[in-house]
């Protein structure tokens, strides 16, 4: 399965107000493992970069108004992402911009349902916050002593670390491969492993059952999560 995890840096907040994409970061991930595939772009706004936007990422209007419009790595950016799932911290804030990128240029909008939100992953996963990248972080041990600042495929890689602790992919890829070890040196054959006698207690309650489900409704037909119903 292949995913890509996105981040963006942007001029503002809001791009109903005229605030536009200056980073594009995103890494590959296959089966849930980094491929060390990227793709990587600053951008021209076409508009001066706010203090506040600066003081976050540290990209100026001067070294802005050297690189290329989107409307110029678009077409590269699209081949990247393809129709794979998009993984992204706090979702709706990237997605809003992307797509008022392409729509400024009369492309074709990015699907909702592709998006994999780590924020509502961490939430849901977590009952106590904060969930931004620099507390995950800290909550699982991640190295992220590189980011002074913000930085799009700087924040795209170590999101990627994030979402592996998130949704356990590290823990199970660590299983797969002792497993493999075990049955290559012989051991762990046919019963060796015994059933458990008496089955867990589920830890999920209905009423969270119910709630995810609701939430799945919500994304559309071809949502990701119908899968995992």
């Amino acid at each position: 399965m292949r995913e890509i995890v996105l981040d963006t840096e942007t001029t503002g907040l809001d791009p109903n107000q005229g605030h536009r994409l200056v980073e594009l970061g995103c890494v590959e991930l296959i089966n849930r493992i980094p491929t060390g595939a990227t793709f990587h772009a600053y951008l021209d706004p076409e508009r001066e970069v706010p203090a506040e936007a600066f003081a976050i990422h540290g990209l100026s209007t001067e070294f802005l108004k050297g690189q290329k419009r989107f409307a110029e790595i678009v077409d590269d950016f699209l081949a990247f992402i393809a129709d794979a799932p998009l993984v992204i911290h706090n979702a709706g804030f990237d997605h809003a911009f992307l797509c008022a990128e392409l729509k400024r240029i009369e492309r074709e909008l990015i699907a909702r349902d592709r998006l994999v939100d780590t924020l509502m992953l961490a939430r849901r996963k977590h009952s106590a916050g904060p969930y931004n990248l620099d507390a995950l972080c800290a909550r699982y041990g991640i190295d992220n002593s590189r980011r002074t600042k913000h930085g799009a495929l700087l924040d795209a890689e170590i999101l990627a670390e994030v979402y592996l602790e998130l949704i356990g992919g590290r823990q199970a890829q660590l299983g797969l491969a002792e497993n493999g070890a075990r049955r290559a040196n012989g051991a762990g054959r046919a019963g060796a492993v015994r059933a458990r006698p008496v089955a867990l207690a589920p830890r999920v309650s209905e009423a969270e059952r119910a709630a995810h489900r609701e939430f799945v409704e919500s994304l559309g037909e071809n949502a990701l999560w119908r899968g995992y119903l």
